[in-house]
């Protein structure tokens, strides 16, 4: 199961984080939720391959989602 998670799981994470990126393009106000959601995916990817290294970049990423759906909530 690990092993697949490690060969399969980057295809899905590819994915999510175009769409993501599409989302935030076109103002959509969940586009930064789905980044939250796709960085808990990362994390399990992280787990399974052991890329200890991506770590800083998943809480970096969770932190910058965070406050743009806050700020574009504001709005």
């Amino acid at each position: 199961m690990k092993a697949h998670i490690a060969t399969y799981l980057p295809y899905l994470l590819s994915a999510i984080t175009i769409w993501m990126t599409l989302l935030a393009g076109n103002l959509h106000p969940r586009a930064w939720l789905v980044g939250i959601i796709n960085q808990a995916l990362w994390l399990i990817w992280i787990i399974a391959d052991a890329a200890w290294g991506l770590l800083p970049l998943t809480a970096a990423m969770v932190v910058v989602y965070a406050r743009n759906h806050f700020k574009w909530k504001k709005q």
